[in-house]
């Protein structure tokens, strides 16, 4: 008996020995060997992206796979960064697992472009290379391939507002486009912009550029109320807060000086007189202090009926001709009136 539980574990030992040095040795080296080669797009691709092709392919990307000296798991991303940023934010635009290529949408393409700050419908260049990634090893980079992106926004259009008023106005730089204020189209692909403007000085000089940089830019026209893609500078007639309409298809605009006031049953003037308010250039804000009864009001400019603001459906947005607004109840209120972004006027009614 003794000599067959010997015989058993030296057995064993012989099993034990196997495993733990000739398999270990005849095991294959798992470790980054060759980087991954993006052999899709071609270098100088450009792709110009629109938002009614949002879920079809803008490319699909390419690559030799990687080598890791074994059968192992490896993800692959497709990055993608603005050129000359050494990849330092790059954008993930799509990535697979154990594949060499990967399908990557408009929409894809075109939200790594806007995360990268790129600008809605100006060419940009960027740079794309592929990550591979396995377990805890050094991920691995492939070439780096330069492409071209136009990308979109469904967003409203807008038109900054650049010029010499801006820092006495209470905007932070003068000539910036993008510090400037803006103007808002009705809606995606329209061409009818619209906004409020604060103007310190009279002759403040002004244009309108259609990205936040000097591209797109409109100037004064040959005849009033007319602008055009070169020429002088724009002027305001007098200092004031004015309502700005633009039209970049019939190349028109209009300037409206307002001050804004409460008119209403509810207010101190009721419907026949309009209860002014004071801009503040540093909160872009009107604002009125008032005792109000538990009825009715709207703002209106000017004193009249042309310009006026109600609320239709009490949502705390406003529109041109809207519904009355209800005082909730009798007493103090601060009532502040908020112009600053363009078709999407606010107030509120805040009672002391």
């Amino acid at each position: 008996m003794k000599n067959i539980t010997k015989s058993i574990i030296a057995l064993f030992a012989v099993v034990a020995l196997s495993c733990s040095v000739e398999d270990v040795q005849d095991r294959p080296v798992i470790e980054g060997v060759d980087a991954p080669i993006l052999t899709a797009p071609i270098s100088g691709a450009a792709y110009v992206l629109l938002p009614e092709n949002a879920a079809a392919q803008a490319e699909r990307f390419t690559w030799k796979s990687a080598n890791y000296g074994g059968d192992i798991q490896v993800t692959y991303a497709v990055e993608i960064d603005s050129k000359g940023n050494d990849f330092q934010t790059p954008q993930i635009a799509g990535s697979v697992i154990s594949e060499n290529q990967v399908s990557v949408t408009v929409e894809q393409l075109n939200n790594a472009a806007l995360l990268l700050q790129a600008t809605p419908f100006a060419a940009a260049e960027f740079e794309v290379r592929v990550k591979s990634t396995a377990g805890t090893m050094a991920d691995m980079y492939s070439n780096v391939i330069g492409i071209v992106v136009t990308p979109y926004t469904t967003e409203n259009p807008r038109l900054w507002v650049p010029g010499g008023y801006a820092n006495a106005s209470g905007y932070p730089n003068d000539w910036d486009p993008a510090t400037s204020p803006t103007l808002s189209a009705s809606g995606y692909g329209k061409v009818d912009f619209e906004g409020y403007v604060n103007f310190n000085d009279a002759d403040a000089e002004y244009k309108f550029t259609s990205f936040p940089e000097w591209k797109g830019e409109y100037a004064a026209g040959a005849t009033a109320g007319t602008i055009a893609t070169s020429g002088d500078n724009l002027k305001i007639p007098a200092a004031g807060y004015y309502k700005i309409n633009v039209d970049t298809e019939k190349l028109t605009y209009t300037v409206v000086a307002t001050t804004w006031g409460i008119i209403g049953d509810g207010t101190p003037g009721s419907w026949d007189n309009s209860t002014a308010m004071s801009y503040d250039k540093n909160t872009k804000v009107w604002t009125v202090t008032a005792d109000l009864t538990q009825k009715e009001m709207k703002f209106r400019a000017n004193n009249g009926w042309d310009i006026n603001l109600g609320d239709s459906g009490a949502d705390g947005t406003m529109e041109y001709g809207g519904d009355n607004i209800k005082v909730p109840s009798a007493g103090n209120y601060t009532i502040t009136l908020d112009l600053s972004s363009p078709r999407n006027y606010k107030y509120n009614l805040t009672k002391n």
